[in-house]
């Protein structure tokens, strides 16, 4: 709102300093900074609003050390990131952008699987909350839309280089030549990127296309289930890794600040250039998005390190999973997730082993055997002596590693 506000006053008065707001770097930051005063100075009133509403965690006794202290500490904390992330973006970003509106969606949809599942728990005294089943349901149906989205809208494109031989000639007659005249016109297109493969492409429609070129026409329906996948794989690791204090919500602010990379250089088009990737045209936008909700986290981290004074709930970590899948397959980053997103990853694999193990052991043996002393894999370590905060730091000190390694991937194939 803000942004069309001072873009009026730019173009009919030339508003001193109104310009400003035409460059995705200064509404970025303003953005960050809005969400870090809202998430910090608000986030009090709220947990002293869930506190009032007695929405205290109910904790489960798993045997953990300091598990007993953390009984009542109020939960569906996730409410200060949405309303930190929401209200800036509303105020800063261009509206109309579809990207914006993907992610509007997909923190509000979330939000509300994530909160019914929440208030099931607390208010109805059902601890299994919101059934599975529907869970996934919800999971499918945003995966749906937003696949659906990506795939149909007109400005979802993608403007690729030409080839060598086309730029040669043209640097050839024009050494200052622009970088926009070494892409070709926006298309519609379902490729995305591959890590480490030189030229990283990978085009979804390739998955049917081998069998006859006509089958083409059907890759809407490929990637809108690489797309539901996606959504759903991400929003359930990211659910896995909320169980100590500060874990999903400081390995959450690593994994999307390194999109915000992604984001920034995709819908430049002179580092596109220069990086040899594919210009995504519009998806710059979405880097107001990444600094609300950056600053959304970190905000909120101010009162969940350890001891935490709230936790975030299925509110939080729903929509915290299903933003960042949303976020990685908007900028064709979504093959990079198991790098990228590697705590989630190791989480959910870390369940996946130990139920499989056990289900497998208890048929063969007669008695179920364990890989892990508990899972998900923040609990081994609190099994095995670690104290929870010295668990997170390095937990977050991998996932600071591993976005390096992704970054790399820009240049490294």
């Amino acid at each position: 709102m803000l942004y069309y506000l001072f873009e009026y006053l730019e173009q009919q008065f030339q508003f001193p300093g109104a310009s400003l707001f035409g460059f995705v770097t200064f509404r970025a930051a303003l953005a960050m900074i809005l969400s870090l005063l809202i998430s910090t100075i608000y986030g009090k009133r709220i947990i002293r609003f869930l506190q009032k509403q007695q929405m205290g965690e109910t904790i489960r006794d798993l045997g953990l050390e300091g598990q007993s202290e953390k009984a009542g500490t109020p939960t569906m904390g996730g409410i200060i990131i949405i309303l930190a992330t929401l209200i800036p973006v509303l105020l800063i970003a261009k509206l109309e952008n579809i990207y914006i509106i993907l992610l509007i969606v997909t923190t509000v949809w979330m939000g509300v699987i994530g909160f019914i599942d929440d208030y099931l728990k607390k208010f109805k005294q059902d601890k299994e909350g919101l059934k599975g089943r529907f869970k996934v349901l919800g999971q499918v149906g945003l995966g749906i839309i937003v696949g659906a989205t990506l795939f149909f809208h007109n400005d979802v494109t993608i403007k690729e280089k030409i080839s060598a031989e086309q730029q040669q000639e043209i640097i050839a007659e024009d050494s200052n030549v622009s970088p926009a005249k070494l892409f070709n016109g926006e298309e519609k297109s379902t490729k995305t990127t591959i890590p480490f493969v030189k030229g990283n492409e990978f085009d979804y429609a390739d998955l049917i296309t081998w069998i006859s070129p006509s089958l083409k026409k059907y890759a809407w329906i490929v990637f809108i289930l690489a797309t539901i996948f996606i959504i759903t794989a991400v929003s359930n690791g990211a659910n896995l890794t909320d169980g100590i204090d500060g874990l999903a919500a400081g390995t959450s602010a690593i994994i999307v600040l390194t999109l915000g990379i992604f984001a920034f250089v995709s819908g430049h088009i002179v580092f596109s250039e220069y990086l040899n990737i594919m210009y995504i045209p519009r998806i710059e936008e979405i880097t107001i998005y990444i600094a609300a909700f950056v600053g959304a986290l970190i905000g909120f981290l101010w009162y969940n390190t350890f001891p935490a004074q709230v936790f975030m709930g299925d509110t939080g970590s729903l929509t915290i999973g299903g933003i960042i899948a949303v976020i990685a397959i908007a900028v064709r980053k979504e093959w990079l997730i198991p790098v990228l997103c590697g705590i989630f990853l190791a989480e959910n694999l870390s369940v996946v082993m130990q139920v499989s193990w056990f289900k497998y052991t208890r048929k063969k043996y007669g008695e179920g055997r364990r890989i892990f002393k508990m899972s998900p894999l923040h609990h081994h370590y609190q099994k095995s002596g670690y104290h929870e905060s010295k668990i997170v730091t390095r937990f977050w000190i991998v996932g600071i590693l591993l976005a390096i390694l992704s970054i790399v991937t820009l240049k490294i194939r």
